[in-house]
């Protein structure tokens, strides 16, 4: 957890960021060829599924069980978590529930959405530092004020400000739940110790999706009203449509960009440091993705604006890595 290895997560989560976000998009906006529009919530029983199964296959196959606490359960040795990595397990599966929902909502700018999210958690990442005691440096400021800029030239284009109030719930959500989550990994997990750091992440990892499966099984059993009748659709009908390899995909994705996106957070330095870099790799992942959907499907390219804030996001991103390696190097020459 320690270097460079952060900027390595950062390309890790980009990489993964692009192709989910597209796809999410065009599934749910009927842009597939040959595929009707899958309601957003009839998405994710399929897509949770498929993160699951990717957290488990992930995993188990870096052989990170080993660090999580252990408990006898029926005969068996199996790993747990405490109570504190519980909630931070249920705060990342609001978190996958809303971020995948946020790409499915019409008559609202996906750009304004995603930008609001990520302007949201960059102003949390300060107020997390400051309640956790953490000091801030001076070019995670920098880096903070940037992105910062680029959310406001995004802000400044026209249109996209309309906002239904399922979206701003969805919204609202999201930064509570990662508000809850950073205070969480802050007080227990980001240090320079590796096993507490892993251990953390398996504990989180391992609620997230099964709980969110839970969740939606039991909202799918009560079926009333058209959100929990779409989720019902998404456990009988949208496995066996043509669209389930696609949404299996998607799942896969979702959870490649929670497995990076966890270890950027973990990283022992501030979280005005670490949020940003996670953030400033969406934001760019969210214009690639928009080009792709417009060079594939046809749609609308990303704006004047997105391309300058993506632009001013680039020079963040080189606030954020250019004086930590000075300071390392002059450490090292006065060594």
């Amino acid at each position: 957890m320690r270097g460079m290895a952060i900027w390595g997560y950062a390309f890790g989560y980009f990489a993964a960021y692009v192709p989910y976000s597209a796809l999410t998009k065009a599934l749910s906006d009927g842009k597939m060829p040959g595929i009707a529009p899958i309601d957003g919530f009839a998405l994710l029983p399929l897509s949770v599924f498929a993160s699951l199964v990717g957290m488990i296959i992930f995993i188990s196959a870096m052989g990170w069980w080993r660090y999580a606490p252990r408990r006898q359960l029926l005969g068996l040795n199996v790993p747990w978590a405490n109570r504190w990595t519980f909630l931070s397990g249920l705060c990342t599966a609001t978190v996958i529930m809303t971020t995948t929902l946020a790409y499915t909502f019409t008559n609202v700018s996906i750009v304004f959405v995603m930008l609001l999210m990520r302007g949201g958690m960059l102003i949390l990442a300060p107020i997390v530092d400051r309640l956790t005691g953490r000091s801030v440096r001076w070019f995670s400021w920098a880096g903070l004020a940037l992105s910062m800029a680029a959310l406001v030239v995004a802000f400044a284009e026209k249109g996209g400000f309309a906002i239904s109030v399922v979206c701003a719930v969805d919204v609202a959500a999201y930064l509570l739940a990662y508000f809850i989550r950073l205070r969480f990994m802050s007080r227990l997990a980001k240090s320079d110790d590796d096993h507490n750091t892993y251990s953390y992440f398996v504990q989180e990892q391992m609620v997230a999706t099964p709980a969110l499966m839970l969740a939606l099984g039991v909202m799918a059993l009560i079926g009333e009203g058209a959100t929990l009748s779409s989720i019902r659709d998404g456990f009988t009908a949208v496995p066996f449509s043509t669209a389930a390899p696609y949404v299996l995909v998607v799942g896969i994705l979702s959870q490649g960009t929670g497995v990076f996106g966890s270890l950027i957070f973990l990283d022992k330095r501030e979280n005005t440091y670490c949020v940003p870099v996670n953030r400033c790799s969406s934001i760019l992942a969210g214009v690639v993705a928009s080009y792709w959907v417009h060079w594939w499907l046809g749609v609308k390219a990303p704006s004047t604006a997105n391309l300058v804030g993506a632009v001013m996001i680039i020079g963040a991103i080189l606030f954020l890595t250019i004086p930590p390696m000075m300071e390392r190097r002059r450490a090292v020459r006065l060594a």
